[in-house]
């Protein structure tokens, strides 16, 4: 120990046989004053050593009781925060292992909640219609877009509900709807005002396939002969009905068939997403609302609306055809834009999608006809910059995208082998 009072730690090695033996040559006086100054030596070096065991035990408390609350505080911040990284690929794969071994029917319950879901937070949200009728004049040459018009007679008929008339149909009719040759909202209920017309049919998913078919049976009834092509959209669908014009163009009305965004699941030749939107040829309407009205061809209510038509479509002989551009790039879509450009997809739509569920601007037509799971607020943002904002200074030159359509040629030729088949 020094005069400050600290003390000098002094590592001090057992003693051996040589020390032993060496300390038998002293004397008994000198061996007993050695003996003396050893066991003070050893005593000083003990407190020392139990000081030093002491100071490094706290640390090592200190230390772990600091880390513990460290983990805690991190737990607790990851869990508040998992709400918000809730995102719709997150969320998406929430249902892989569910979705992975099922069809839509068997899984139709989980989407009609996801649905209602996303259905609850529009009903939160107050969304104005934007107007595009400014003063300012676009000077664009739309003189082929008018002759396709005038040419191709579209019919769009829309599956709302009256919950949602305000909320999300309005929207379509003050934007793309607007372009249809024919618009007509079907709803279970008549609204005169909005107007909606009632199929007399409860509400629910469960009844899509129900709703579906009886407005194309009131289509062909009361409007048969006032459209060529007739088509089925949601109310959270966009339509860019210049491109649906242009790609019908190369199109024969009265031709068996039907297009939209090809899932090759379930039926033999594939179906289309009800969500991105179909449309049937003035051929395919006639059976559906004639011998498709019989419940040996087609079921009349109940199932996944989108593949129950197909399989009757299949059992109509009507076929399902390409409907990508000339290379190969998708136009009907089941998502929204961003969903199709950065990817994100649910795994059941790598199984189900007929094209490989590719993602990117590569994969996107030019000539896109439609998107799906539209917010109110995106259906403005599309209409706006599809058809108000211009680069300065470029002149985009229409293409030539159209291709022959490759019809599927398995499919029964005539109803009669189709029923058979079936």
């Amino acid at each position: 120990m020094t005069r400050e009072g600290k003390i000098n730690f002094v590592r001090v090695p057992p003693l051996d046989p040589l020390v032993d033996f060496s300390l038998s040559n002293f004397d008994s006086d000198k061996k007993g004053a050695l003996s003396i100054n050893i066991a003070q030596s050893l005593k000083m070096e003990g407190r020392a050593a139990l000081g030093c065991f002491q100071t490094s035990h706290l640390n090592f408390c200190f230390g772990l009781s600091v880390g513990l609350v460290i983990s805690f505080l991190i737990a607790s911040f990851s869990s508040l925060q998992t709400p918000l990284l809730m995102t719709r690929k997150y969320a998406a794969h929430q249902f892989d292992s569910y979705l992975s071994s099922r069809s839509l029917q068997e899984v139709g319950g989980t989407y009609d909640e996801m649905h209602d879901d996303l259905d609850k937070r529009l009903s939160n949200s107050d969304v104005k219609e934007v107007r595009f009728d400014d003063e300012h004049q676009h000077h664009d040459d739309d003189r082929v877009a008018k002759k396709l018009s005038d040419q191709i007679r579209i019919l769009c008929w829309i599956m709302t509900g009256p919950q949602n008339l305000d909320k999300k149909a309005v929207h379509v009719k003050k934007t793309w709807g607007k372009r249809c040759t024919k618009l007509i909202f079907f709803s279970s209920v008549t609204n005169e005002t909005f107007p909606t017309i009632g199929l007399n049919i409860s509400e629910g998913r469960e009844h899509l396939t129900g709703k579906t078919m009886r407005a194309f049976k009131y289509v062909y009834d009361h409007f048969f002969d006032e459209a060529d092509w007739f088509m089925k959209a949601d109310d959270d669908t966009y339509f860019i009905m210049e491109n649906l014009r242009y790609f019908l163009s190369s199109r024969d009305k009265m031709e068996p068939v039907y297009f939209g965004h090809h899932f090759k699941t379930i039926v033999r030749q594939g179906y289309y997403s009800g969500g991105a939107g179909y449309i049937l040829s003035k051929e395919t309407l006639k059976r559906l609302a004639t011998t498709g009205q019989d419940p040996k061809f087609c079921r009349q209510d109940g199932g996944a609306e989108d593949a129950e038509l197909g399989k009757c479509m299949q059992n109509l002989g009507v076929k399902t055809a390409n409907s990508t551009d000339a290379l190969g790039r998708s136009r009907f879509h089941c998502f929204d834009p961003e969903t199709h450009l950065m990817g994100g997809y649910p795994n059941w739509y790598y199984k189900y999608d007929a094209n490989g569920a590719k993602k990117g601007v590569e994969s996107i037509s030019d000539y896109s006809i439609s998107f799906h799971y539209i917010k109110p607020e995106s259906m403005y943002s599309l209409e706006f910059f599809t058809y108000h904002l211009r680069p300065y200074g470029i002149k985009m030159g229409d293409q030539d995208l159209n291709q022959h359509v490759a019809l599927y040629k398995e499919n029964p030729t005539n109803v009669t082998e189709a029923k058979k088949s079936s």
